[in-house]
């Protein structure tokens, strides 16, 4: 827009505020002091051109499928394909996920999902000590390759897309280990691993071995799959937990790209050319309840990767430059008090992931701020995403949100704040040592507290929980984990070690010892492994043995 145009409009936006906007506050006030985002950012009454000084349509938005990838990665979006329908899924023991997921693709959802629950996560058997009473509670558990073949029973690897919600080669092994069981072609499988090795260790704490440690596993699975599974995506890069610890949007956006380039620097350090393993990277975001907040949030995330990509890293391919991401609705958005009401916030996040452009999509059930869903509110969830792609006409034309004026401005400034904290963590180091010193951790702990202090003071609305509260509450049924279940999963354990060849699974932990020790990529040693029936535990235990255990040293207390 020419600057006399510009200026033009801005004194007319006075003229507006002076002659039509000044009367109607005088005559009847706006209903809240301020206006603001989930996240805190204000927001103002009315957007307009003088809010995008020198914008420029080719260089901040361009045409979908092309750099900056600003209004989507594919030039025909869902006119062409609809997103992936893929569902969290893991409970119980292998069998009853197993009738889950078939359950799934029964009801429309063929992109399977899969959680582990967390003796898995912290590479334990069901049987250790300390697993007493979590075995199967938040996921699936998976001691063994006997466990993988279970789980997947029935369902040939090459004609699904699967996404396994885990770190490190253990797992992804015993996927692939039973893909060439099931006579399947490596290079014709499709799916993700999760392979993050900062989303959870900064979102829930969870580590088994020191980070540069588990940075090299994640790098040996990116090196293999880049090798050996080129359909496969080996890394999704996850924002998803960080923003359920209380983040906000910029920073959920901006750790998540600071993760990006520390993976990208190690993957390089091995090797990797940029386009070898660019094209095959992914993000995984959350869809949280501010709607327009999250559609600038993703278009920002588009934008800002491209431009690193190739401007930080050199990349040549557009596909390295894309940004193909996941997204679930937030499951911290969830209340447990009228639990109907998720239903609600559930769609409005589904639809803010739709339009900004999503590849694929978890629309969380209503019960889960109370237990794992059972398969009615399943199909609900279900349910929605296939109303929202069928009946609502969203998916009708290509990123129908461009040029909305608030929605560029959000996305700009969306853009410019996580720059800022992008400059921060690459003058610390990298996203390694800005976790290991705790600034991301005081970032995200601040955040959280700011937004809890919101909702306690009522200016955050919370329905049915600060407002609208009602004294008595429906009787909702839940899913239940039984401990006959947990009791038989240590049972298969037990009868797996009496049964396997022992002298085999010891010389095949043997070589990966001897793999470790010579800092090797050890993916194929683990593979054998676990083909050998070695345990999950057996296999981790080399690992700690070559690198220790995870002792925390960041420091998170600020001075006063």
């Amino acid at each position: 827009m020419a600057e006399t145009e510009h200026d033009r409009l801005k004194d007319q936006k006075e003229r507006w505020e002076r002659e039509t906007l000044a009367p109607a506050l005088e005559a009847r006030p706006e209903r809240k002091e301020s206006f603001e985002t989930v996240s805190g950012r204000p927001i103002d009454g009315l957007y307009g051109p003088w809010d995008l000084p020198g914008f420029d349509y080719e260089r901040d938005l361009g045409f979908p499928g092309e750099y900056p990838f600003t209004r989507g990665v594919h030039s025909t979006m869902y006119r062409g394909r609809l997103w992936t329908i893929r569902q969290f899924m893991g409970f119980g023991d292998p069998d009853e996920s197993n009738k889950r997921l078939k359950y799934l693709i029964e009801k429309g959802a063929p992109g399977l999902n899969v959680a582990y629950d967390m003796p898995t996560i912290h590479g334990l058997n069901s049987d250790h000590p300390l697993c007493h009473g979590e075995v199967g509670r938040d996921g699936v558990p998976c001691d063994s390759l006997e466990d993988m073949e279970r789980l997947f029973a029935g369902i040939p690897l090459d004609r699904v897309s699967t996404s396994l919600v885990i770190a490190h080669p253990p797992i992804p092994s015993m996927y692939f280990a039973l893909a060439r069981r099931q006579g399947a072609d490596w290079k014709k499988l499709q799916g993700t691993f999760q392979n993050d090795t900062f989303c959870r260790d900064v979102a829930a704490n969870v580590r088994v071995i020191p980070r540069k440690a588990e940075l090299k596993l994640c790098t040996d699975v990116v090196e293999f799959c880049t090798r050996n599974t080129p359909r496969w995506y080996p890394l999704s890069i996850v924002g998803y937990q960080i923003r359920e610890k209380g983040c906000t949007a910029a920073q959920e956006l901006a750790f998540t790209i600071c993760e990006g380039l520390d993976f990208v620097r190690s993957f390089l350090e091995r090797g990797l050319d940029i386009d070898e393993f660019g094209p095959r990277l992914s993000f995984m975001w959350n869809a949280h309840n501010d709607f327009f907040e999250e559609i600038a949030k993703y278009r920002a995330g588009r934008r800002l990767w491209a431009r690193i990509m190739k401007e930080r890293f050199g990349a040549r391919d557009p596909r390295s430059m894309m940004v193909r991401f996941h997204t679930q609705t937030a499951g911290c958005s969830l209340t447990a008090q009228q639990p109907l009401n998720n239903i609600v916030r559930a769609t409005v996040q589904a639809l803010a992931a739709v339009l900004g452009g999503t590849q694929s999509l978890h629309t969380d059930a209503f019960d889960e701020a109370l237990a794992l869903p059972t398969e009615e509110s399943l199909k609900i969830a279900v349910r929605t995403q296939q109303i929202i792609a069928e009946e609502s006409g969203v998916a009708n034309t290509v990123d129908p949100m461009a040029g909305s004026y608030f929605v560029e401005k959000l996305t700009n400034d969306m853009e410019e704040e996580a720059v800022e904290y992008i400059r921060k963590v690459d003058e610390m180091g990298g996203m390694l040592e800005a976790v290991e010193n705790g600034f991301i951790q005081r970032e995200v702990a601040r955040a959280a507290w700011r937004y809890q202090k919101e909702v306690e003071s009522g200016r955050q609305v919370i329905v049915g929980v600060n407002r609208y509260v009602e004294e008595t509450e429906p009787c909702i049924d839940i899913l239940k984990i039984s401990q006959e279940m947990e009791d038989a999963q240590k049972e298969r354990i037990a009868r797996l070690k009496e049964r396997r060849d022992d002298k085999k699974m010891r010389q095949a932990l043997d070589r990966l010892q001897e793999a470790a020790e010579r800092d090797e990529n050890l993916f194929e040693p683990t593979m054998d492994a676990v083909e050998a029936y070695a345990t999950l535990e057996e296999v981790w235990d080399v690992y700690r043995d070559r690198w220790g255990t995870f002792k925390e040293s960041s420091v998170l207390v600020e001075s006063a």
